[in-house]
């Protein structure tokens, strides 16, 4: 009757054990989805005085930020929320107004101005 007990207890030792891994595991992943991706898009070959060299632009950061914003388990909607975000900001780094006009008619979308802050 003691080697059961010993069994019985070292089966929910284990099962606690693999429970409390399973927790961190699950943690530290989501810790990870947190920090911030990003990628540099390269623009100084383009002429962003004209229509072509703007619609290319535009073109290659939305290729960046879909790239940045896929998540394997993520659901569509966040991808797009972060796709438009991303895109936004950029926009509005590169402060061009052919460029953000552009945005603003393909998108409907007003870029975001960064303000620095104290």
């Amino acid at each position: 009757m003691k080697s059961n007990f010993k069994t019985d207890k070292r089966s929910m030792l284990a099962c606690a054990t693999a429970m409390w891994l399973a927790c961190a595991l699950v943690a530290s992943n989501a810790y990870a989805d947190d920090q911030v991706r990003s990628e540099t898009v390269k623009f100084a070959d383009l002429d962003l005085g004209a229509p072509a060299g703007v619609e290319a632009l535009y073109g290659r950061i939305h290729a960046a930020a879909r790239r940045v914003c896929e998540q394997p388990a993520g659901t569509l909607a966040s991808s797009r929320a972060c796709m438009t975000k991303a895109e936004s900001e950029a926009i509005g780094k590169v402060k061009v107004p052919l460029l953000t006009a552009y945005y603003q008619k393909k998108t409907g979308n007003q870029p975001q101005t960064l303000i620095a802050t104290r």
